[in-house]
């Protein structure tokens, strides 16, 4: 067991102090590009301000041929695009695949001084962080990084789940995790094809009665979603919803977003641009709760007390949810002036 004196040693000689609280960055959508797809990486600069985060993936949706031309696009994409704000992260393969260690090798040594995030699939457990903890300590002595790289898991298979609480805790390295549906369910043997949202057999159902009984889906991810974002809350990381695969339901995504934004996830993935503005919409607190909770701010400066507002008790923890709101309002005012406005910013 490592010491807690050690835990913010760096791993490396030369390699950076890991960061003792993450950096403070709006990361409402995780725009996912594929770099092996020379007129999609040549959309990049069009909409690299318009997104939070560009994301080159290297793996799932990456056919075993153009695994190399991935790579190489990626680097090309990075050294090409000026990210200004926006966060730039790499999906690589997973650690079991035969792509993995030259992923982290070469991108780190091509351009991983611009790189803020590997994002790390199919995690099982606190060791596959272990490993890429020590790997990227290495390479950025090696390389001379100023700053640590930071390490996003995907939360994808029965094993990881039921590791969550030791994955989250693992590495002060660690950015946050994403809830990765799809595998998920592949590994659990749940009975879908769905990437993401619901599924209109999984319901539960009114009392019988003189009519057609009523039904109510629910949602398949609940559980996970709520055990990543305990993980992750009880560790000062950030959790993230994962895909929603049918780009022809705008509503059904909407309202998969929603539901993790109400749980708690501060961002999610976007896979095709019109779920850019869909995820901008749900990750953007809404401007009348954000101008009660800065009248509750107002009402308790110092946080203490309690307050009546509108015929309502505020007392501690509302304060806390507030400052939560009013928080999240200025990360998203700070780059976008509409919601400027809009919030009164």
């Amino acid at each position: 067991m490592k010491l807690p004196k050690n835990f913010y040693k760096p791993l490396a000689i030369g390699a950076p102090e890991p960061f003792r609280e993450l950096p403070v960055r709006l990361e409402r959508m995780i725009h996912f590009v594929p770099p092996h797809i020379e007129k999609i990486r040549a959309k990049v600069t069009d909409f690299a301000r318009e997104v939070d985060v560009v994301l080159g993936n290297l793996e799932d949706a990456v056919p075993a041929e153009s695994k190399l031309a991935a790579r190489r696009g990626f680097v090309e994409m990075a050294r090409s695009v000026e990210f200004g704000s926006t966060g730039l992260w790499v999906r690589v393969n997973a650690l079991s695949s035969p792509w993995a260690l030259d992923d982290v090798t070469e991108i780190m040594g091509e351009v991983g001084g611009d790189l803020d995030v590997i994002m790390l699939p199919k995690v099982e457990g606190p060791w596959d962080i272990h490993y890429l903890d020590q790997l990227l300590a290495q390479l950025e002595a090696r390389h001379g990084l100023t700053h640590p790289i930071l390490i996003h898991a995907i939360l994808e298979t029965a094993e990881g789940v039921m590791n969550v609480e030791a994955i989250a805790a693992a590495s002060p390295r660690l950015h946050g995790m994403s809830l990765g549906p799809a595998d998920l369910a592949a590994s659990r043997a749940m009975k879908t094809t769905r990437v993401g949202g619901g599924h209109p057999g999984y319901r539960v159902l009114a009392d019988p009665g003189a009519g057609p009984r009523a039904h109510f889906q629910q949602d398949l991810w609940h559980y996970t979603i709520g055990r990543m974002v305990d993980a992750c809350a009880a560790n000062g990381i950030k959790p993230f919803y994962g895909p929603f695969g049918d780009f022809a339901d705008p509503e059904g995504c909407e309202a998969q977003f929603r539901n993790a934004f109400l749980q708690g996830c501060v961002g999610t993935w976007t896979l095709h641009p019109s779920q850019i503005e869909i995820a901008k919409r749900v990750f953007s607190p809404d401007p009348a709760e954000v101008a009660f909770a800065k009248r509750i701010l107002e009402a308790m400066p110092d946080g203490t007390g309690a307050a009546m507002i509108d015929g309502k008790m505020q007392d501690d923890a509302t304060w806390r949810q507030a400052k939560v709101m009013v928080d999240l309002a200025k990360l998203v005012a700070a780059k976008d002036p509409g919601m400027r406005a809009r919030y009164g910013m």
